[in-house]
């Protein structure tokens, strides 16, 4: 059986009647008794209290976990694509740039690159390649350029992604400079050249399943970039790459 006392008032010499933390009653006499029952019923109320307290910790955390990966998911998956080529993603790597594997195959079929431009309609731009396409050799570097033009009133930031056909080519094509994944601002009715450098690698010629290749298409499209104005956008650059 627990017992409870009550505080004692030394200013007025009587007990001061308190609020039971038991059964939230209040008690004015100095020895406030509880059934065997009713102590079992308190501690299952605070065993349940502290499980459900666990159970909301252990939720906020797979929530706050599940929140990290989805932003981490976009990044992570363009790293990987670059990496492997997969989704004819054009891989990107320091050891592909090597001098001794920029050395074009004079001994091989020039292949035709190709290249394409899209804007989404949220997109007040034009966009659109300087040229329809040059003819490289395997291990050759070679330098295009797009065009893009806002015809928006505002400034407005635009960011692209890319791609190349057929997508079983895009291990062997390498990007040096482009302006892909990266936040490019234009300013009201503002009109910039953009580069893209790039090679196919030499491997190509040895591949046999590039035997059938004779033409890569090259395409980026532009979407309007989601978040605040850029005027309150801190760490953007205003540099076009």
């Amino acid at each position: 059986m627990s017992f409870r006392l009550h505080r004692y008032c030394k200013r007025c010499n009587r007990h001061q009647p308190s609020q039971c933390l038991s059964c939230s009653t209040t008690r004015g006499t100095i020895g406030h008794r509880h059934s065997p029952a009713h102590t079992e019923a308190a501690g299952s109320r605070r065993r349940v209290k502290a499980k459900n307290t666990d159970m909301l910790y252990y939720t906020a955390s797979i929530l706050m976990g599940t929140l990290g990966l989805s932003y981490a998911a976009v990044p992570l998956y363009r790293m990987f694509c670059s990496a492997t080529g997969l989704g004819g993603a054009p891989m990107v790597g320091e050891t592909k740039f090597a001098p001794e594997r920029l050395v074009p195959r004079d001994n091989h079929r020039r292949i035709k690159i190709k290249f394409n431009a899209d804007t989404s309609t949220s997109l007040q731009w034009s966009f659109q390649p300087q040229q329809r396409h040059v003819s490289v050799l395997p291990g050759e570097t070679a330098l295009a350029f797009y065009t893009a033009k806002s015809k928006s009133t505002e400034d407005v930031i635009g960011i692209a992604t890319y791609n190349v056909t057929p997508s079983k080519v895009a291990p062997h094509f390498n990007k040096i400079q482009c302006f892909c994944f990266e936040e490019q601002k234009l300013m009201a009715g503002e009109q910039v050249d953009m580069p893209i450098f790039f090679f196919l690698d030499p491997e190509f010629a040895n591949d046999p399943d590039m035997a059938d290749v004779d033409t890569v298409v090259l395409s980026y499209t532009f979407f309007k970039a989601r978040g605040m104005p850029f005027e309150k956008q801190p760490g953007i650059s205003e540099q076009h790459q």
